[in-house]
């Protein structure tokens, strides 16, 4: 069964039952049990038209749900436009749907929440973790979410800027989680950038481009992390680096400076430097100021503790650290990589022997162990 596949289905088809005028919340409804059908189905008997398949038979769901609901006999009406069976229109609605389930009746945070759930194809918990908050808080979320707009006729798209919060974060589980979404992302942010000239929708794409050029260099062959200081910089993509230099500069000279310019900012510093030591640290403390101004997120702390370390020694940096939550995920591996810069070598194997039980995917539980053992190794000599 090919997932990915599927995945990419989803938008084109929720959009259509969108379009005929379903409510979101029903729509998902019978595409999700469209998915179900596809997982048991396909594997013997694969469409030769998997899209309008799919198409066809989240309608039928539908119906079958709409007829035992109260208003049945509104909804019977439509069974006369049912779609034939057969190719289905070749419509990108994904963008549009992004912006529709940022719709004006939710908060933000529900907003964002829900349309990684429904369009992004993230799962629940990959939300949650996205978000610092428990799955069941999230699912709760989500929920309350879809309460919300059931029944509401989607034609007052979001904001702006909460579409860009979900396809940042779309991106960055695309970047450093499970699912390969990353791609698309930033396909979707270009067409953004292209129907909207708004100086933190070029920031979000150049932060992508910046951030997405360093990917090759990321891994290791048997699949393994590799640190951003020990990355083969020659596998960078120079194109893309020099795509988000040039749509940065021409942001931030637009004087309007918004969390992802300052985000892309920090990225093109690192992609700028020749070597891992030449990193221009200070300025990257610089703007990690700003962003802490713009945003007040602690995350945004954690990372500035690192590059307060860089710039001026770990003794500051753990100063800085000390600032931030504990609780806060990778708080420990931060401080295990500066009490190891400092010399502690026994507490920074400690440490990371403990961010290594916290990590929250396999390559980097694998890589925080490896790093527990080498300073373990060195205190035996």
């Amino acid at each position: 069964m090919d997932e990915t596949l599927l995945r990419s289905l989803t938008p084109s088809v929720l959009g259509i039952l969108v379009r005929r005028g379903i409510d979101f919340a029903a729509a998902e409804d019978a595409v999700q049990d469209a998915l179900v059908e596809a997982v048991r189905v396909w594997p013997a008997d694969p469409p030769r038209d998997p899209k309008g398949w799919l198409t066809t038979v989240a309608w039928r769901r539908f119906l079958d749900a709409a007829r035992s609901d109260a208003a049945r006999r509104r909804r019977e009406d439509l069974v006369d436009e049912e779609p034939a069976s057969g190719p289905a229109p070749t419509v990108d609605d994904t963008l549009q749907l992004y912006f529709l389930c940022a719709h004006p009746s939710l908060t933000p945070s529900s907003a964002v929440a829900l349309t990684l759930r429904a369009v992004g194809g993230l799962t629940t918990r990959q939300i949650a973790h996205a978000y610092l908050v428990p799955e069941a808080t999230m699912a709760q979320r989500i929920s309350r979410a879809k309460r919300t707009v059931s029944g509401l006729r989607f034609d007052r798209p979001g904001e702006v800027a909460t579409v860009l919060r979900v396809l940042y974060l779309v991106f960055n589980e695309g970047y450093s989680g499970d699912l390969d979404l990353a791609a698309e992302a930033i396909r979707l942010t270009r067409q953004l950038a292209a129907a909207i000239d708004h100086p933190e929708v070029a920031g979000l794409l150049a932060l992508m481009l910046l951030h997405h050029a360093r990917r090759a260099a990321r891994t290791a062959p048997d699949g393994s992390l590799v640190p951003l200081a020990e990355q083969d910089r020659s596998r960078w993509d120079t194109r893309s680096i020099a795509e988000g230099v040039e749509i940065l500069q021409a942001a931030l000279a637009r004087d309007q400076l918004g969390e992802f310019q300052a985000q892309a900012a920090i990225a093109a510093l690192h992609a700028d430097a020749p070597t891992a030591a030449e990193t221009d640290w200070v300025q990257i403390v610089e703007w990690y100021d700003e962003l802490a101004r713009l945003t007040d997120n602690p995350v945004v702390r954690l990372n500035r503790a690192v590059a307060v370390g860089a710039a001026d020694g770990p003794r500051a940096g753990l100063a800085a650290l000390a600032t931030v939550d504990d609780a806060l995920p990778r708080y420990t591996a931060v401080a295990a990589y500066l009490h190891e810069r400092d010399g502690d070598l026994a507490r920074a194997a400690r440490l990371y022997t403990e961010a290594a039980q916290q990590a929250t995917n396999l390559a980097e539980r694998d890589h925080l162990t490896r790093q527990a053992a080498r300073l373990n190794s060195l205190g035996r000599r």
